[in-house]
C-alpha cells in the first residue's frame, strides 16, 4: 500500500465522519482541478477540519510504513500533519507541480505547517529535488521544525551531501536535539564530522558548559591523536554517562591507544566485553 493510501487509511480510523467527507471532498479537488488554490485551501483548513491529535498507530502500522517505504517512521505524526501530507500526495502523479505547491507553502507556512511538510519529505516523489528546501528548513530556530527534518526522517541520511549532514549534526547539539533518532547518525558518521564535534566540544569545555554525551557517538571511529585525549579527559573527569559514552567512542576506534586507554578501565571493558554497555542505554528514553 502506498503512503497516501496509509495515510488515508489511518485517519478514517479516527477523525469524526464529518471531517472525513471533508477530507475526501478537498483531496478529491486537488487531484483533479489542477489549480495549485485548491492545495492551498485546503491545507489551510486541516487543522480546523481535522484536528490536532496524535495519529494513532499500532504496531502493525508502523510495520505497514517501513514496508511501504523503507525508513519511513509515522510514530511521533499528529493528525493535522498526515491530513496535509496526505493532500500534498495528491499530486503525486505530477511531480512538477506538487514540487511548485510545497515550495510555496513552505514559504507561508506557521511552525506546525512546516513541521508536516518537512516530515513528508520522503514521501515525495523525485526526491533529489527536495535537498535545497530541506537545508533551507534546518536554518530556522524552531526546534520542531529542525526535528521534523532531523528525527526519524531517513531524508537527510538518503540523500543530503556530506557538508550537509555534519552542519544538522552539529546544528542538533547546539539546539539541544537528541542525536539517537536521527536516521543513519553511525553509517554516515565521517572524519570532517569527528573533527567538528571535538571542535565543539572544546568550545563548550571553554564556556564552562556540559557537552553532550552522545557527541562522541559520532567522533570514536575516527578517534586519532588529540581526539584520543579528549575522550581520556572524558574518561577522567565526567559524569557517569559522559564516562560510558568515552568507553563506547574508544571501543569503537581502530587505534591501538584508543585500546590501551580502555585497559585502564577493566570493569568498563569487561561490561563492553559483555554486551552490557550501549549508546541505547546512556541516551534513549526508558
Amino acid at each position: 500500500m502506498r503512503p497516501r493510501e496509509l495515510l488515508a487509511r489511518w485517519l478514517s480510523r479516527q477523525i469524526p465522519a464529518e471531517a472525513q467527507a471533508w477530507l475526501d471532498k478537498s483531496a478529491a479537488q486537488v487531484r483533479s482541478s489542477g489549480k495549485d488554490a485548491d492545495l492551498y485551501l485546503a491545507v489551510s483548513l486541516v487543522t480546523r477540519k481535522v484536528g490536532k491529535a496524535d495519529l494513532m498507530l499500532t504496531e502493525a502500522d508502523l510495520r505497514d510504513a517501513s514496508t511501504s517505504r523503507n525508513g519511513w517512521d509515522p510514530r511521533q505524526w499528529s493528525a493535522d500533519q498526515a491530513a496535509r501530507v496526505m493532500l500534498i500526495l495528491e499530486l503525486e502523479s505530477d511531480p512538477s507541480r506538487l514540487a511548485r505547491g510545497l515550495e510555496q507553502l513552505c514559504n507561508t507556512a506557521d511552525v506546525g505547517e512546516q513541521a508536516a511538510f518537512y516530515r513528508g519529505l520522503p514521501l515525495y516523489p523525485e526526491q533529489p529535488r527536495y535537498v535545497a528546501r530541506a537545508t533551507e528548513g534546518l536554518r530556522t530556530n524552531m526546534k520542531a521544525v529542525f526535528e521534523a527534518i532531523a528525527h526519524r526522517n531517513p531524508y537527510p541520511s538518503e540523500q543530503f551531501p556530506e557538508l550537509a549532514w555534519n552542519q544538522m549534526v552539529l546544528k542538533a547539539l547546539f539546539v539541544g536535539a537528541l542525536l539517537w533518532p536521527i536516521v543513519g547518525l553511525d553509517s554516515r558518521a565521517n572524519p570532517e564530522l569527528a573533527r567538528m564535534l571535538c571542535d565543539y566540544a572544546h568550545e563548550r569545555w571553554s564556556a564552562g558548559r556540559p557537552v553532550s554525551p552522545e557527541l562522541w557517538r559520532c567522533v570514536g571511529l575516527y578517534a586519532s591523536g588529540t581526539m584520543l585525549q579528549d575522550l581520556e579527559r572524558v574518561l577522567k573527569k565526567g559524569t557517569e554517562p559522559e564516562r560510558a559514552a568515552a568507553a563506547l567512542a574508544l571501543h569503537a576506534s581502530r587505534e591501538p591507544a584508543a585500546a590501551a586507554l580502555l585497559e585502564r578501565e577493566p570493569a568498563m571493558t569487561k561490561s563492553l566485553a559483555r554486551g552490557d554497555l550501549s549508546w541505547e542505554q546512556i541516551v534513549a528514553p526508558h
